[in-house]
């Protein structure tokens, strides 16, 4: 199975936070780190960004 890799325009519309939201808590670890693609470029893994919005809907409820 090919795991999808969200871009960060991808990552920023899905979870609707700001680019430099989600640069700190990657670096706080609140939010998932990003994959090396490449010598310049970054991706999430979809799976790794959907489990972070499920945790965050359960802890809603």
């Amino acid at each position: 199975m090919i795991e999808e890799i969200f871009r960060l325009p991808r990552v920023l519309a899905v979870t609707g936070m700001g680019r430099s939201w989600i640069y700190c808590a990657v670096a706080d670890g609140r939010f998932p780190a990003p994959v090396r693609l490449g010598a310049r470029a970054i991706g999430w893994k979809r799976s790794d960004v959907q489990a972070w919005l499920d945790s965050r809907h359960r802890k809603a409820l």
